[in-house]
């Protein structure tokens, strides 16, 4: 049976999500960037993302313990390359340090024809492919990848988390070719800790051979797992793997020390950002066949890979665009009736009126 939303006016819900920052201490541009961010991931279906789960994350690791700074400055490193550049975020609030990193990429490829920001000193940003979606929608090819908040991940053959579940995000500007950007968006465990998160709210069980619980066991019990696995076996470990090296030279510190702030004082427990940003033209070789340009080439091969019988195959980032086509259908964010309910704790930490169920109409 399909799950029943409701629709929640965007202006309500930012109204919110903004009130529950400032109420925490950050200023109101970080608090705007965290409800933009917020917005966008519930426009395109990422339940794991939203509201519920960055102030969750805050509570946890963030203004609620030592790992994010309201209000913190962002220290730009001084460099001799000058399509790069490497900032210390000082533990600002990762969607304000992110959205910011992601425009000055986008200067710097306008300029140089790529940009790239590496961040030390990071609290984090959550859901990457909101930021290659943004740049993919005003003409850019984007990546970003990060180290995520805990290690929390037991690599392939192991038996103790010592990865984080390290996504990798990449956007593509196809709109002119199919109507929305390609996003290429995923964590390297199996589910996200999120995902787990979401099922325990909605009483749905994991994948198999998604995580493990206190004992090392598999278990498809959201309320036991207590490690996760990396997907493909030995692919997603290397994949994984490959934020904590690009961290590792940015400047991040043991992977099983972030985020821990009880632990060495000798070492950093933050999180590293990575990202860049390419201009079409800079990659433009001018020799398409058929006499096609870059825009009709990349139609064209996109086509191809749907055509021989995969015409049913969906893109990347698809489901994301059906998901914020269907909002603007219903004029506002869909949330089920539990994830409603803890906004409504939310409001009650910060102090604003609660929301009432019977106000949203229900989703078509």
């Amino acid at each position: 049976m399909p799950e029943t939303f409701h629709v929640v006016p965007e202006n309500l819900h930012n109204a919110l999500v903004e009130a529950a920052y400032q109420h925490r201490g950050f200023t109101a541009g970080e608090s705007a960037a965290a409800a933009r961010f917020c917005a966008e991931a519930a426009r395109h279906g990422i339940r794991t993302h939203n509201a519920i789960k960055a102030l969750h994350l805050d509570h946890l690791f963030g203004s609620g313990a030592r790992g994010c700074v309201p209000g913190a400055q962002i220290d730009v490193r001084p460099g001799r390359f000058p399509a790069a550049q490497v900032w210390n975020a000082n533990r600002k609030l990762g969607q304000a340090t992110a959205y910011a990193a992601m425009d000055a990429a986008m200067k710097l490829a306008d300029h140089y024809g790529i940009g790239m920001i590496s961040v030390d000193n990071a609290f984090h940003y959550l859901w990457g492919g909101g930021y290659v979606m943004d740049a993919a929608k005003k003409g850019y090819i984007a990546y970003t990848n990060c180290t995520a908040a805990l290690a929390e991940v037991v690599p392939f053959g192991g038996k103790f988390p010592t990865l984080g579940t390290n996504p990798h995000s990449w956007g593509f500007p196809t709109t002119a070719a199919i109507g929305y950007p390609i996003v290429i968006d995923w964590a390297t465990s199996v589910v996200a800790m999120g995902r787990v998160q979401q099922l325990a709210r909605e009483g749905k069980p994991l994948p198999p051979l998604a995580a493990v619980d206190e004992h090392g066991l598999p278990t498809a019990d959201p309320t036991r797992a207590k490690y996760l696995l990396p997907f493909g076996a030995h692919k997603g470990y290397g994949l994984s793997l490959i934020n904590e090296l690009i961290a590792a030279f940015i400047g991040g510190s043991l992977p099983t020390l972030r985020n821990r702030w009880n632990g060495e004082t000798a070492e950093k427990h933050t999180c590293c950002f990575f990202f860049q940003v390419y201009h079409p033209e800079a990659m433009n070789a001018g020799a398409f066949a058929a006499g096609r340009d870059q825009a009709e080439n990349v139609k064209a091969v996109i086509r191809d890979v749907l055509g021989h019988g995969n015409e049913q195959c969906l893109l990347p980032g698809q489901v994301e665009a059906e998901a914020a086509a269907r909002c603007a259908q219903n004029g506002g964010l869909l949330f089920s009736a539990a994830e409603i309910k803890a906004f409504n704790e939310i409001a009650a930490e910060c102090g604003q009126p609660q929301w009432n169920l019977a106000d949203f109409k229900v989703a078509v």
